[in-house]
């Protein structure tokens, strides 16, 4: 647990997935692999187009109960190879970690990914981050964000709204994932970001004592 002054220091969460990477190519790459493995086609285009929740999630519209998790399992192990390389940073996803150590602050990535397979992607594209925390989706991410002194946390879904919201520290929202400026809006974040281009000048402006939305 951080001490007093940890906490007084600048703390920011960011998700991973649509909000700091676009995770689309190497996902649906990664499906594709597994569903050839199982002998069965799945909506690549539909499973990809609201990345977020967890996998097994996900899934269980399309297998059986008993074969989720040998699928999940199975997804996890093709990933390195079909899902690193091909998924790129964001637009001013290094920009916006640059902008919180400007602060002097401290940046977490908070994920519901495997944690192996999250850090494999903030190695390959070289995010200056000071703590990963995977596998942990919705209001279950408060307990991570608390706990490393978190004031504010950026993500692309309403489950990551419900993780803010549930540590009591505020929400920012872009629209680089499969939710729309209404469904966030409507889950109670804060603000609302077209995406992390944004954030710079957001974060100068919030810290000044000014908030709100600048997209």
């Amino acid at each position: 647990m951080p001490d007093p002054a940890a906490r007084r220091q600048l703390v920011v969460g960011f998700d991973l997935d649509m909000t700091l990477i676009d995770t689309v190519p190497g996902f649906a790459r990664t499906l594709e692999a597994l569903g050839d493995e199982l002998g069965i086609e799945l909506p690549i285009e539909d499973l990809t187009s609201k990345l977020g929740p967890p996998l097994d999630h996900t899934l269980r519209p399309h297998l059986a109960e008993e074969a989720i998790q040998p699928a999940v399992d199975r997804f996890r192990a093709l990933y390195p190879e079909h899902a690193v390389a091909p998924v790129p940073a964001l637009g001013g996803a290094h920009d916006a970690i640059e902008a919180v150590r400007r602060h002097g602050g401290r940046v977490i990535v908070v994920t519901g990914k495997f944690t192996p397979n999250a850090q494999l992607h903030v190695d390959h594209v070289g995010f200056d981050i000071d703590h990963l925390e995977g596998a942990v989706w919705g209001v279950g991410k408060a307990d991570a964000l608390r706990r490393e002194g978190a004031t504010i946390y950026v993500g692309d879904h309403i489950h990551d709204v419900e993780g803010a919201l549930a540590a009591g520290i505020t929400s920012v929202s872009v629209l680089t994932g499969g939710c729309t400026r209404e469904e966030l809006e409507a889950a109670g974040t804060h603000v609302v970001l077209e995406d992390l281009t944004a954030f710079p000048a957001w974060l100068d402006g919030h810290l000044d004592g000014q908030t709100g939305s600048l997209a």
